[in-house]
């Protein structure tokens, strides 16, 4: 065999560096569109309740988190159908209902359809959320794991300021002139919100058709016996010698498996010692990176800024700077994740948030009103993006043994959505109850409890490969 020039090899090392940003960029479409879809309807907020006659604090809840319901049900799907189907596959079908279900809530003809359709993209939310940082797990050398599954949340992100953005700009009267504000109004009750959803389409539509030109997980394709094509897409992600090493460790994963378990054995393996701390610690989590409050903050920041005193174009217009916060803090986290390592990161935003609610808890108590309030806001979400937000995703991807990974994934994103739903729909009824004061020094209590669970019972990640982790366990 030829020897390969030290310029042939570097050559080769930058071609495969970028195929494998390239495919991971792909596959991190789908957090855009978890972004977009999931946070869009806060903007819309005012104007499909107005549309729809909607006052009591219940309903307004039902309203925000129906959607969270289909993402409970795709999440716990997605396990199931990728370790079936695969995960491309997959992907393409939550690619396919996104596009599908943007077109039919904006086409919406009354309350229980939007209700439908919004719980149907729900489903696509839940299965792109686990899908996609498992596919760009798998796919990931260890050395840049943290940095591209971090990629996701740079997505999400990027999908909820164009979300944010768009309901702006629609909103604001920016692409249809009016007379006057009430003119405004009224068009945005009757039309800008269905403008609003529709335009999750485009990007879908993207997605859907770039998912087409991406390998299959070679993690995923190894266990299904299929070695060659694995061994195929390992040597064009990362050379000979890298795909020599990981599939002999995939290959001894598989045989250190009895058998290829189905979602009941997966589930049984899961709950056996060992494992079930891993399981007990990704559930954890992901009912952390919810119960820490900051979706709420998101999906009602309008109520939260009209609370603190801003006119209905000066919320609209401070959700936009919230989302350019969160995007500009996750390119620090995508720079520090592999070297700061996971650990750190969690402690730091649970702490972070747990000071900055109190101070905001006490401000609301205090009835303050003015631009420190949105800086203060601005600090939490800066927190929360270079933190929780895809270092949680980090860990869920990576913790988990191959062989059962789609399954606890599958386990872990639906007891996120179960606790987005929790946080959600009780926000209304919290803030009438305790106030919006307490409802913050109860998020803050959570946070206290997150570092606590956090310091005793996570272990660093970084700079191991999948199946280091998975020695870990045993």
């Amino acid at each position: 065999m030829t020897e390969l020039s030290p310029l042939s090899r570097l050559t080769g090392m930058q071609s495969r560096g970028i195929y494998v940003w390239w495919i991971a960029g792909i596959a991190a479409l789908g957090g855009l569109l978890f972004g977009y879809d999931w946070v869009v309807i806060g903007g819309a907020k005012p104007f499909y309740e107005s549309h729809f006659g909607i006052t009591a604090p219940s309903m307004q809840g039902w309203a925000m988190s129906c959607a969270l319901v289909g993402c409970f049900f795709g999440s716990l799907l997605s396990g199931s159908l990728s370790e079936r189907l695969g995960r491309k596959p997959s992907l393409i079908i939550a690619a396919a209902l996104f596009t599908l279900t943007s077109i039919g809530t904006g086409l919406a003809g009354g309350f229980m359809s939007f209700v439908v359709w919004r719980m149907s993209g729900g489903l696509a939310i839940g299965l792109a959320s686990s899908l996609s940082p498992v596919y760009i797990a798998e796919v990931s050398p260890a050395g840049m794991r943290g940095r591209l599954v971090s990629l996701n949340e740079l997505t999400i992100v990027t999908g909820v300021l164009s979300a944010e953005v768009m309901n702006w700009l629609i909103a604001d009267g920016h692409f249809v002139r009016f007379a006057n504000e009430a003119q405004m109004i009224a068009w945005n009750s009757a039309t800008g919100w269905r403008w609003m959803f529709g335009a999750t389409a485009v990007p879908a539509a993207i997605f859907l058709l770039g998912m087409f030109f991406v390998p299959e997980s070679p993690r995923w394709l190894a266990l299904r016996g299929r070695e060659e094509d694995a061994r195929r897409t390992l040597v064009r992600l990362g050379g000979e010698e890298s795909a020599a090493i990981v599939l002999a460790e995939i290959e001894e994963s598989v045989r250190a498996a009895e058998h290829r378990a189905g979602f009941g054995e997966e589930l049984r393996q899961l709950l056996a010692p060992g494992l079930r701390s891993a399981l007990a610690l990704g559930v954890s989590l992901a009912v952390l990176q919810q119960w820490c409050g900051i979706n709420v903050i998101i999906n009602y920041a309008h109520d939260i800024f009209a609370a603190s005193g801003y006119s209905l174009s000066e919320a609209m217009f401070n959700i936009v700077v919230t989302g350019i916060t969160m995007l500009l803090f996750t390119f620090l986290a995508i720079a520090t994740v592999d070297h700061g390592g996971r650990r750190l990161l969690m402690l730091g935003g649970c702490s972070g948030l747990a000071a900055i609610y109190v101070t905001l808890g006490w401000l609301f108590h205090q009835h303050s009103q003015g631009v420190h309030m949105l800086a203060l806001v601005v600090a939490a979400l800066a927190c929360y993006a270079m933190t929780l937000a895809p270092i949680t995703w980090v860990v869920l991807s990576e913790i988990f043994p191959s062989r059962v990974r789609g399954t606890a994934m599958a386990i872990s994103s639906a007891s996120l959505w179960a606790a987005c739903f929790v946080l959600t729909y009780t926000f209304p009824l919290l803030n009438a109850s305790l106030g919006t004061a307490g409802t913050f020094w109860l998020y803050a209590g959570v946070c206290v409890l997150g570092f606590l669970g956090v310091r005793r019972w996570l272990p660093e990640t970084k700079g191991k490969t999948l199946e280091e982790i998975e020695a870990f366990w045993k």
